[in-house]
């Protein structure tokens, strides 16, 4: 059907951001980059196209007004390469694909220099790709000119703009068939990705300014995007805490990916000048080393605050990712509104990146009391709480100073991810594992490729004794990120479970994080290899002597070599810092308990494996096996401790056991 060259501009533009929202000023700038206009034109586009789509079958519009804001294009959006995968099979390789197209689409791109500098990293890069040339892109959807339907006769000033225009759009239509093709024929041919979905890592953004005072959006806006990115069903997106070591690198795209098991990274880079900031983002597929999509941001820099919707909403329109009304709306909202508070809340992301725990604290504090609406902050207030209560012994009032924030964050935004998986964890390590399961369960029933929510469920199950469950949801957030295999995880599972071996051959190959070298001493102590558990133990002790485990694992080294009294002495310090603390998660108020009865202190023993158990620790099918219990075995009070842990196992094996 005819349509005047901006009106079909402004149906592309809805076509390409199918279900999203669209600002009006945002369609503003976007369909007259150039030009000043009314927000009468874009309305009068708006309602010629409206009257040339009509309504859907089902009596709805094509179109939604979204009052005072903008629109929504509600319309079914389909891929045609989708349908026609199967004769793709048999066209070149995405690598021809791009090799090819991505000649012709450079060698037209770059014969006209850019209109302004651009920042890029150094990738890969097989076609050309958008950032290049803006404006050249400007010149093709930007003034309207004259129809051959009214019957004028164009000037050969705009007969020339036509032909550039079509030259322009052929390139583009070049670098969409090889950045597109090669794509989806990349994806088809991933057989281990579970279930189709896109394994994708955000990378922490560089700092290629002279404003070193900027480096703390690095690590922050790389975070607020992938906070963002989890409430897409569609993605898998690595956590922020396997890919902070990367801040400040020039990395290798392919060595990347494979070390975080990914097939596509989006990596960014920006320069601070006074209030404006500059970012550039390119998303690279690394198989078919191209670049998918690249585009500069140049906003002021107080809206910062837009910038993890933005490029959310961007990843999600460049990998054709379909939405379900719930996760379009969900990208709707959660904006800052108030920059000073969202400004102390991406230092305080930054600073929790990097282990500063008291100064990101302090960081979210003066955030909620600027702005007590953003949900985000009070979530990260708690999850710093819980932190400094259940590792570093701050005292029980930080767990329930924690307990608040969640509640708060799940006031504000009830289907908030991090604050239901933080509170969750709480929940468990403060002995109330009957509400931290259904929580979980929610987050996976609506998330269910969040690695994230499927380990701290394997962690739940584990409390409760449900060693076959723990066992199966870890795996599961094994299989969906293979990152875990090789950071920091431990999986309890195997090792209560009794399975010795297996649990020491999936710990992560690290000799630098004193709480995976102390489990490895653990392994080899079941296994009765005293002499490599002693090794282990000792070098967790070295690494980090505050670390409540490394400090277990050194009493125990001290047992071993017959110095019992000395491993003793190490515990009662252990154990007098919970004292006086009161707290400690119940798991681990277990693992001194085994210490003491290893080292053959009964009566502390028995004491701490009742605190426990009434914590909320109740692996009954474990205690029933663990070898480290033995020296209690006798003791009346034994089992009596051993029939309270049974009853609260039974009736939770009643409430979340699998059919």
């Amino acid at each position: 059907m005819p349509l005047t060259p901006k009106v079909f501009d402004t149906l592309l533009l809805f076509v390409e951001n199918n279900n999203l929202l669209l600002t009006k000023d945002e369609m503003i700038k976007r369909l007259w980059p150039d030009s000043f206009v009314e927000e009468s034109n874009l309305a009068q586009n708006v309602s010629m196209l409206r009257r040339a789509l009509g309504e859907q079958p089902n009596g709805r519009p094509y179109i939604e007004t979204v009052p005072k804001r903008g629109y929504r294009f509600t319309g079914e959006v389909r891929l045609c390469a989708e349908e026609r995968r199967g004769e793709l099979a048999v066209t070149p390789s995405g690598a021809e694909l791009a090799g090819e197209y991505g000649r012709r689409a450079s060698e037209a791109i770059e014969s006209t220099p850019p209109a302004r500098p651009v920042i890029t990293e150094s990738v890969p890069r097989a076609v050309a790709s958008g950032s290049a040339d803006q404006d050249t892109l400007a010149t093709a959807r930007g003034a309207d000119f004259p129809s051959a339907s009214n019957g004028a006769k164009p000037s050969p000033m705009a007969a020339a703009g036509r032909r550039k225009r079509g030259v322009v759009w052929a390139v583009i239509a070049l670098i969409v068939v090889a950045a597109g093709g090669a794509y989806l024929l990349f994806r088809s041919r991933s057989p281990s990705r579970p279930e189709g979905k896109v394994r994708l890592a955000v990378l922490p953004f560089r700092n290629l300014g002279p404003d070193k005072s900027a480096d703390f959006l690095s690590r922050a806006l790389a975070d607020e995007v992938i906070v963002k990115l989890n409430y897409i069903s569609a993605l898998i997106v690595r956590p922020s805490v396997y890919v902070r070591k990367y801040a400040d690198q020039e990395i290798d795209p392919a060595q990347v990916a494979n070390e975080l098991k990914v097939d596509i990274l989006l990596t960014g880079a920006y320069v601070k000048e006074g209030d404006e900031l500059r970012i550039n983002l390119q998303l690279i597929d690394v198989a078919a080393h191209q670049a998918l999509w690249s585009e500069p941001l140049n906003l002021k820099y107080d809206k910062v605050v837009t910038i993890q919707d933005r490029v959310a909403q961007a990843v999600v329109r460049r990998m054709s990712v379909s939405l379900t009304p719930a996760e379009s709306a969900r990208l709707q909202r959660g904006e800052a509104s108030n920059l000073q508070a969202y400004e102390y809340h991406l230092h305080g992301v930054d600073l929790y990146q990097r282990d500063d725990l008291t100064t990101a604290g302090e960081m979210f504090e003066k955030s909620v009391g600027l702005d007590p609406t953003y949900a985000p902050s009070w979530a990260y207030l708690g999850a710093v709480d819980t932190t400094l209560a259940s590792i570093y012994f701050e005292g029980r009032e930080y767990y329930d100073k924690a307990r608040q924030a969640y509640d708060r964050a799940l006031e504000l935004d009830p289907s908030q991810i991090e604050a239901r998986i933080f509170k969750a964890n709480l929940l468990t390590d403060t002995g109330y594992v009957e509400e931290a399961i259904p929580l979980l369960r929610g987050v996976i029933g609506t998330n269910p490729n969040l690695a994230q929510a499927h380990w701290n469920l394997a962690y739940a199950y584990r409390f409760g004794g449900l060693l076959r469950e723990s066992i199966s949801e870890g795996e599961r957030s094994r299989q969906i990120d293979g990152a875990i295999k090789a950071d920091n995880a431990v999986f309890n599972g195997y090792l209560y479970d009794g399975q010795y071996e297996k649990f020491i051959q999936i710990l992560p190959a690290r000799e630098d994080f004193a709480f995976v070298i102390f489990y490895r001493g653990l392994g080899h102590y079941y296994l009765k290899q005293w002499k490599e558990a002693a090794a282990y133990f000792d070098q967790a002790y070295r690494l980090d002597n505050k670390l409540m485990q490394a400090r277990i694992g050194k009493a125990m080294s001290h047992g071993l070599a017959g110095q019992p009294e000395l491993g003793l002495k190490q515990l009662k310090g252990v154990e007098g810092q919970i004292i006086k603390s009161g707290v400690a998660d119940a798991e681990g108020v277990y693992k001194i308990a085994q210490a003491f009865a290893a080292l053959n202190d009964r009566p502390t023993a028995l004491r701490l494996l009742r605190r426990s158990i009434e914590g909320g620790f109740f692996c009954y099918p474990y205690f029933t096996n663990d070898p480290l219990l033995d020296n209690l075995r006798g003791e009346a009070e034994f089992a009596g401790l051993m029939e309270l842990a049974r009853r609260r196992h039974e009736e939770f094996k009643r409430q979340f056991s699998a059919p």
